[in-house]
C-alpha cells in the first residue's frame, strides 16, 4: 500500500531542509503511546485487503476505533508540525483514506472518520486532524489511484517482458571473444545462476567489464533479477560500465535496457548556492507535480547517463539530482560508486531491503574497496571545530556542550602522549555526545531553516561517530591525537578517531542482501587477504583469469642497485633520473614515472629538470580536477614524447587507458607501502592480533597492489610493446616477486 502511494500520491514541492525524523525505537514507543491512551475496544495493527481489476493491496492500518468509526493512521514528528512539507502531508492522507475503504469495504461501512493522528516524541502530545467520508467517496480515490497505478503497471510489466525476452537472445556484441574473457563471461554466469559470490582477478586489458556485465544481464531473466548493480571507485570506472552497456545494447536493437547513472549531488546541482526548497529553488517547486511526466521521458531513451538526465530534467524543470534518485526504482542496471550500496546511510542497500529487490553486484576495480570502505565506517570528532561551533550555538544547547566540552578537556589533560589508543570508547563522553547528539536533534526539529555551517558539520560527525561507536570492537580502534593551536581558540587541541581496521563485519550484510557479487580487479592477490578484509561468504571461490598477454610483450627490469627506503631516499635521486634519461634516449616515447609522495615525486622532478631540459615532462600535481586529470591523460598521444611525474596509488595509477604508443614504458619506484606512522603500526598490530598477518595485511599486500595497478598501464592489447622498470632492491625477494604477475619474466 506505500509503495502504491508513493507512486501515485506524492504532489507539491521537493524539500530536502534537514528535519530530523524519529529513530525507528522513538517511532515505535510513539505509536504505544498514542494506542495506549485510547479505549479498551481500541483496535491495533488492522490487517486490510482489496482488489481493484488486477491490483491487489495490502497493508495494515495503525488503529481502528468502533465505538467512533474512526480509523486513525500515526505519524510520529520532531518540531513544529506546521513546518511538515505538504507533499508528506499528501501522502499521509492518502494512505490514511485507501485504509479507510479497505475497512469500509471488510466491514461494510457507509461511512467513515478517517485521521492523521500526529505524535510529537519530543512534547508526548498529539494532534488529530479528522474528516468524515463516505464509503463512496473513498472507494472513488481508491479507485482512481489504482488506475493510476495501473496504467504505470501495465508499462513496466510490457518493459519486464520484452527486457526478459531480449535478454534470453542476447548475443556478444563482438565476433569472438578475447583470450580468457570467454572463461571469465562463464564463470560470472555460473556464478549468478548458482546466488554465490566471486572474486575475479584477470589481467588488465583482458575486457573484464564487458566479459561480466554480459553474462549477468543474461542471467536476469532465468534468476528472474529486479536489477543489476555496477559499482566502481572511480569516475573512468563508471564511463567503461556505461560504454559496455551501450556497446551491448547497440547490437541487440530489441533490448530496451533501462540504465542510470549516479552521481553526487554536487555534481548535478544547477543552484549550488540555493536551498533545496520550493521557496529557494525553482527545481525544487512543483517537483512531485512534474516529475510524473519527467520520469517517462527520462525511461524512453534507455541510457539514462548525467547528460540525458540533465537534459530530461531541464526540460521538466525538475531536479536533475533528485530525479536520478527516482528512477533507481525503475531501471534495470544502475552505475555508481561504491558508497550507493555500500556506505552506512546506502540508497541502493536501504532500497534492495525495503523493496526486496532481487538485485546482483559487479564491483569494478574492486582491489580499491578496503580503503574505500574503511573509510566509510570511519568517523573523527576535531576539538578546535567543536569549539567554533560552540561559541555560535544557541543558548538552548550550551549546558549539553558545555558539559561534553569539560570531559573532552579532561581526556586530553589526562593523555600524557600527543597519540594513544584506547581499548573503548569512554563511556562519559560517548552518553555525553549521545545526549548533544538528542539536543541538537530537537533544535533543528524546531528551526529547520536553520542553516549554520559548524552547527551542521558538527552535527553530522557527532552522528556518524555516534553510530559507529554503538557498534564498536575489535575490528576498529579508537585513538586521539593531541595537536597544537587548532583554531586560535586552543593552544592544544585534540581528535577523537573511530578508524575501521577489518570493513568486513559490516559488508557482510551487504553481500548477503544480493542474489549474487562479483568482485574483479587485475590484482587481488591473495584472495584470502581480500576474502577476510571485505567479509565475502564463506568458501568464495577465486578465479585467476589466465592472461592473454605473453613475457615477451612486456621487459620487466629490476633496478636492484637502488635504495627506495625512506632513510635512505635522497640518495635514490640522481640513479633514478640516470636510468630514466638512459631508456628515454635508448627508445624516446611516451613513459611514466611512479613515485610514492608528491615530496618525493619534486624531488626527482627538479633534478631531472636541472639534468636534462630538453626531455619534455609533465606532472600530477595534488587536487586535480576532473578536467584537469581529463587533460593530462589526453596529453599522451601517439605523436607525443615525454615523460610524466605521477603518484603511485594515484589517479594516474590505474583505470586509465593508454594503448600503444600512448605509453610504452614505465618507472616504479617504491615497493609502494603505506608510510609507517603510529596509526599504521597500531592497525598493523590489529592486523596481527585478528589474523596472524600484520605486517602483510596492513603494507606489504596493499603495497604491491599498487604496483601491479600501475605496471598494468604499459600493456594494453595483444600488440602493445613497452618496458618496465621495478626501482628497489627489494624487488629481488622470492616473497615480493611472488606477489607479481605470473606471466612477467624479470630481467
Amino acid at each position: 500500500m506505500r509503495g502504491l502511494c508513493d507512486l501515485t500520491a506524492k504532489t507539491g514541492d521537493l524539500d530536502q531542509r534537514f528535519t530530523p525524523s524519529p529513530t525507528a525505537l522513538e517511532g515505535m514507543m510513539g505509536h504505544l503511546a498514542v494506542t495506549s491512551r485510547r479505549d479498551a475496544h481500541y483496535q491495533t495493527e488492522v490487517s486490510l485487503t482489496g482488489e481493484y481489476e488486477n491490483i491487489f493491496v495490502r497493508g495494515r492500518a495503525d488503529g481502528y476505533d468502533p465505538a467512533l468509526k474512526q480509523l486513525e493512521e500515526i505519524k510520529t514528528y520532531k518540531g513544529q508540525l506546521e513546518r511538515m512539507s505538504d507533499n508528506h502531508r499528501a501522502l499521509h492522507w492518502a494512505q490514511a483514506k485507501i485504509y479507510g475503504w479497505l475497512l469500509c469495504q471488510e466491514r461494510e461501512l457507509e461511512e467513515l472518520n478517517v485521521a492523521l493522528v500526529y505524535y510529537n516524541v519530543t512534547s508526548k502530545s498529539e494532534t488529530i486532524l479528522s474528516e468524515s467520508f463516505s464509503a463512496t467517496t473513498l472507494e472513488n480515490y481508491f479507485k482512481d489511484q489504482c488506475i493510476r497505478l495501473r496504467q504505470w503497471a501495465e508499462q513496466e510489466i510490457a518493459h519486464r517482458q520484452s527486457r526478459d525476452l531480449a535478454l534470453h537472445a542476447l548475443n556478444f556484441p563482438h565476433t569472438n571473444f578475447k583470450p580468457g574473457q570467454r572463461r571469465l563471461a562463464e564463470s560470472v554466469y555460473k556464478t549468478a545462476m548458482l546466488g554465490r559470490s566471486l572474486m575475479i582477478q584477470a589481467t588488465t586489458g583482458i575486457g573484464k567489464t564487458l566479459g561480466t556485465i554480459f553474462p549477468l544481464l543474461k542471467a536476469v531473466p532465468e534468476k528472474k533479477l529486479d536489477k543489476v548493480f555496477f559499482l566502481t571507485a572511480k569516475t573512468s570506472g563508471r564511463k567503461l560500465g556505461l560504454d559496455a552497456i551501450q556497446v551491448i545494447t547497440e547490437t541487440n536493437p530489441s533490448l530496451q535496457l533501462r540504465t542510470i547513472e549516479l552521481i553526487a549531488r554536487e555534481k548535478a546541482c544547477e543552484y549550488p548556492d540555493r536551498a533545496c526548497h520550493g521557496d529557494s529553488c525553482p527545481l525544487a517547486k512543483g517537483f512531485y507535480d512534474r516529475l510524473p511526466q519527467a520520469r517517462l521521458d527520462a525511461l524512453q531513451p534507455g541510457m539514462m547517463d548525467k547528460d540525458r538526465v540533465k537534459v530530461t530534467a531541464a526540460k521538466h524543470q525538475v531536479c536533475p539530482y533528485y530525479l536520478s534518485q527516482d528512477l533507481i526504482s525503475w531501471s534495470d542496471v544502475v552505475v555508481g560508486d561504491y558508497n550507493y550500496y555500500f556506505d552506512l546511510y546506502a540508497v541502493l542497500y536501504a532500497g534492495t531491503v525495503i523493496n526486496e529487490w532481487q538485485v546482483s553486484i559487479l564491483v569494478d576495480e574492486a582491489h580499491n574497496m578496503v580503503e574505500r570502505t574503511r573509510k566509510m565506517y570511519s568517523a573523527e570528532l576535531n576539538q578546535a571545530e567543536f569549539m567554533l561551533m560552540r561559541l555560535s550555538a544557541h543558548k538552548s544547547l550550551r549546558p549539553a556542550l558545555d558539559k561534553l566540552s569539560a570531559c573532552w578537556e579532561s581526556l586530553c589533560r589526562g593523555q600524557a602522549a600527543d597519540y594513544e589508543v584506547y581499548n573503548a570508547i569512554p563511556e562519559e563522553f560517548e552518553l555525553l555526545l549521545q545526549k548533544v547528539v538528542t539536543k541538537i536533534t530537537d533544535y533543528l526539529a524546531e528551526h529547520p531553516t536553520h542553516t549554520e555551517a559548524h552547527l551542521l558539520n558538527f552535527y553530522f560527525n557527532a552522528l556518524q561517530f555516534s553510530a559507529l561507536a554503538e557498534a564498536y570492537g575489535p575490528h576498529s580502534l579508537l585513538d586521539i591525537t593531541k595537536l597544537e593551536n587548532g583554531n586560535g581558540l586552543l593552544q592544544q587541541h585534540c581528535t577523537l578517531n573511530i578508524r575501521n581496521v577489518v570493513p568486513a563485519i559490516f559488508l557482510k550484510k551487504r553481500f548477503s542482501a544480493a542474489n549474487s557479487s562479483t568482485l574483479f580487479s587485475a590484482t587481488l592477490s591473495p584472495s584470502t587477504f581480500y576474502s577476510d578484509m571485505l567479509g565475502l561468504p564463506e568458501r568464495t571461490p577465486f578465479l585467476e583469469v589466465e592472461s592473454p598477454f605473453s613475457a615477451d610483450q612486456l621487459q620487466v627490469r629490476v633496478a636492484s642497485h637502488i635504495n627506495t627506503r625512506f632513510r635512505k631516499r635522497a640518495t635514490s635521486y640522481a640513479p633514478i633520473v640516470e636510468l630514466m634519461a638512459y631508456q628515454y634516449l635508448a627508445q624516446p616515447g611516451n613513459y611514466m614515472l611512479f613515485l610514492s609522495s608528491f615530496e618525493y615525486l619534486q624531488k626527482v622532478k627538479t633534478l631531472f629538470q636541472r639534468t636534462y631540459p630538453d626531455i619534455p615532462i609533465r606532472e600530477q600535481i595534488p587536487s586535480m580536477n576532473e578536467h584537469e586529470r581529463e587533460t593530462f591523460i589526453n596529453s599522451f598521444t601517439h605523436a607525443s614524447k615525454g615523460i610524466a611525474f605521477a603518484v603511485l596509488g594515484g589517479s594516474f595509477g590505474e583505470a586509465i587507458d593508454l594503448p600503444g604508443d600512448r605509453l610504452i614504458g614505465a618507472f616504479i619506484a617504491t615497493l609502494g607501502l603505506p608510510q609507517i606512522n603510529e596509526v599504521n603500526e597500531q592497525m598493523r598490530s590489529r592486523m596481527e592480533a585478528i589474523f596472524g598477518l600484520g605486517y602483510e595485511y596492513t603494507y606489504l599486500y596493499p603495497g604491491l597492489q599498487k604496483v601491479v595497478q600501475a605496471a598494468g598501464r604499459v600493456i594494453r592489447t595483444a600488440t602493445d610493446r613497452g618496458t618496465i622498470y621495478l626501482i628497489d632492491d627489494r624487488y629481488c625477494q622470492p616473497e615480493i616477486q611472488a606477489l607479481l604477475p605470473s606471466w612477467w619474466t624479470l630481467d
